[in-house]
């Protein structure tokens, strides 16, 4: 254990909390749970947002800009919680300062940015990860322990949805260009991060959509391929609600995944010869929707004085978002200020 990692083993993990949306506020709320977690900061552009979260969760210190959450000391971890479109800059700006990060999914908004915050990480020697919280929830876990024991043979098909039905304004975020809109980067990631989880990085991949007027994707889907001869159908929308559900199918049965694959309480592996095995959450798990998995296993590795975490591994997120690039590359999504060689794969 580290020296940093051993004074907060005895007094804790210090939590800054970067913005003060919906899915923070989500978060504070599993942090405030938990007993070795304190949130200690928090910080918005405005102030008054950033008073109303404090006072919401008793945190000590509100910031009215994002410079001086980076730059407090009296902070171990900054979760950044803002639109995808910013995360470049407020993850960028906290591991220049020295604070370790956790950044909300999708990542970046595109490869070369979150390549450009793996090296802020591993230059200023700070753990980065992603909170894709679909990676540290239990029974994920014990699904990928069981593809990867051979509990269905080969991996032959990867199938795997996250529709809303909406419909959504042209002028909701959803919709908005500037704020990197769409089906693909808000939902799809959870598709395509599932079938690499099993899978690892494609080896070809073939996207169709349907674009809005504004240019972004209302509904995408997508064919990866992998030299095994392993196939995934990853698809997501804002047209439309869909099932969210999963399955893997190998060469000897088939794990089926309901509705809400991407945090389950329960899925169902079906083996050749056997009757159905149904795999549930327990008691310790939490419920169905915490986020407190990722931020317990991101105070596991600053104690332990990792870099990185081998649930979420940055190579796995930087694969991950190469694949979304390809994505966008082939249905003809650009965002505002993206240079034309940043989606060439």
């Amino acid at each position: 254990m580290s020296e940093g990692g051993a004074a907060m083993a005895e007094r804790g993990v210090r939590w800054g909390i970067l913005a003060t949306g919906g899915i923070a506020a989500a978060f504070a709320a599993d942090l405030v749970d938990l007993p070795d977690a304190e949130i200690v900061a928090v910080a918005s552009r405005r102030r008054e947002s950033a008073e109303a979260f404090a006072e919401r969760f008793g945190v000590a210190r509100a910031y009215g800009d994002w410079e001086s959450l980076a730059a407090d000391e009296g902070v171990d971890v900054v979760y950044v919680a803002t639109p995808h479109t910013a995360h470049r800059a407020a993850a960028g700006l906290c591991l220049e300062a020295g604070r370790n990060v956790l950044c909300e999914k999708p990542f970046t908004l595109n490869l070369r940015e979150a390549e450009e915050l793996v090296a802020l990480a591993r230059e200023h020697g700070r753990f980065l990860m992603e909170a894709m919280w679909m990676y540290c929830n239990p029974l994920v876990r014990r699904l990928k322990a069981l593809v990867e024991a051979g509990a269905i043979g080969e991996v032959r098909s990867v199938h795997a949805d996250f529709g809303l039905a909406g419909p959504f304004p042209p002028a909701h975020r959803l919709r908005d260009p500037a704020l990197g809109g769409g089906a693909l980067l808000d939902l799809g990631v959870y598709p395509v991060s599932f079938a690499q989880l099993l899978l690892g990085e494609p080896d070809g991949i073939a996207a169709s959509a349907v674009l809005s007027p504004e240019g972004v994707d209302l509904q995408t889907g997508a064919v990866l391929s992998w030299e095994s001869g392993a196939l995934a159908s990853v698809h997501c929308s804002i047209t439309g609600g869909t099932a969210v559900t999963a399955s893997v199918t190998g060469s000897r049965g088939r794990i089926d995944v309901p509705a809400g694959f991407f945090h389950p309480d329960r899925f169902v592996l079906h083996r050749d010869g056997r009757e159905p095995e149904e795999f549930t959450a327990g008691p310790a798990d939490g419920p169905r929707t915490s986020l407190r998995h990722e931020a317990r296993e991101v105070m596991r590795a600053l104690r332990a004085g990792e870099k990185e975490s081998p649930l979420v591994p940055l190579e796995g997120t930087l694969a991950v978002m190469r694949t979304l690039d390809a994505v966008r590359e082939r249905i003809g999504v650009r965002y505002p200020g993206e240079a034309g060689a940043v989606l060439a794969r």
